[in-house]
């Protein structure tokens, strides 16, 4: 079973909204739809679930057509899955009668078993009688999931589904919830801005950019690989440094990685913090700490090369720098990247 979109293009009055979109999910999949607000995600989880006209292009599902424009499947003939970022639980009904509420046209007798099904799938099995405002935000989470699994849909699609939780919660909710969907074993795709989130559950990443996939792969491919600076900085943090492309080559103050095709002249190399190399004073390029903090499992550094650029370091376990400390810096060629800076003041490869 696979979800396959063709050319979707879709504008609210004047403003396009997206702009030529491909994707095609797996059985069992896990396809992230990832990038900023406002630029088409949810648009397109909404189509899918035929709660907006398709304006241009093709949906299919195993082959079969859902949507193109003039020739719709309604939206409870498509069966599709859909978890809100509001979760819109009915205050007024108890948890079994919320996730029968998409068992309508299922028969009475059969209802009772679905739902028990969904919230044992769940964790839930000894909530059905709970109302919502008894439920933690985690629990009315799983709940909003197990009304969209109840009625065995073929696709699930889930938008910011953990944006209102806490941090510590929302890590615990996300941990279950893909163990949810692999059991599911149907397509499924998940809106976020968050980049953490997006590498934590997806198989793969699509990074929609101004109604356009800027990038499509897996977490490493688009965190380790990025096609442009917009891909490289929005993945997480970088420091900038200016470089010099030539041969082949981008030249920095920390030092030369490869530039592969790359015009010559003027460039950037975008450096993970984790990408920094701290060495021995005299060695690399010289710098002074800053300050450094810890923040949990690693220490953060900044650290000023001489002419005012300023770095950020993300250091190992057992590694710790004091202010004022003089050390030399290097990079791992694995965590930079280097673009011209026609690429740096586009933000996009291909734009």
């Amino acid at each position: 079973m696979s979800l396959r979109l063709t050319d979707i293009r879709h504008a609210f009055g004047p403003r396009e909204i997206l702009r030529g979109v491909d994707l095609e999910v797996a059985r069992g999949e896990i396809l992230c739809l990832l990038g900023p607000s406002g630029d088409g995600k949810t648009t397109l989880l909404r189509l899918i679930a035929g709660l907006e006209p398709l304006q241009h292009g093709r949906i299919e599902l195993d082959g079969a057509l859902l949507a193109e424009p003039g020739r719709e499947a309604p939206p409870e003939a498509r069966h599709v899955g859909f978890v809100f970022q509001d979760y819109a639980l009915f205050p007024h009904l108890t948890v079994g009668d919320n996730v029968a509420f998409g068992l309508r046209r299922i028969p009475r007798a059969e209802r009772g078993g679905l739902v028990a099904e969904a919230l044992e799938r769940v964790g839930l099995a000894g909530h059905v009688a709970a109302w919502p405002h008894q439920l933690s935000g985690g629990q009315q989470q799983r709940v909003a999931l197990a009304r969209a699994l109840a009625p065995r849909p073929r696709i699930l699609l889930l938008d910011e589904a953990f944006a209102s939780l806490d941090a510590r919660l929302r890590e615990q909710v996300r941990e279950d919830t893909l163990r949810v969907l692999r059991q599911a074993d149907i397509p499924a795709l998940v809106v976020t801005h968050d980049a953490e989130e997006a590498m934590v559950l997806a198989d793969r990443i699509a990074l929609i950019r101004e109604g356009r996939v800027a990038q499509l792969g897996t977490p490493e491919e688009l965190y380790l690989h990025p096609v442009d600076p917009f891909v490289a900085s929005f993945l997480g943090e970088v420091n900038r440094l200016p470089a010099r492309i030539g041969n082949g080559m981008a030249s920095g103050a920390l030092g030369v990685i490869p530039a592969p095709g790359l015009a010559e002249g003027p460039g950037e190399i975008l450096l993970r913090p984790e990408g920094v190399r701290i060495l021995p004073a005299g060695q690399g390029a010289p710098a002074e700490v800053q300050s450094c903090r810890m923040l949990g499992a690693h220490y953060r550094a900044w650290l000023a090369l001489e002419g005012g650029l300023r770095l950020q370091a993300h250091l190992p376990p057992g590694v710790r720098l004091m202010r004022g400390q003089r050390v030399g810096l290097a990079l791992d060629p694995e965590r930079a990247f280097a673009f011209t800076a026609m690429q740096g003041a586009t933000g996009a490869l291909n734009a």
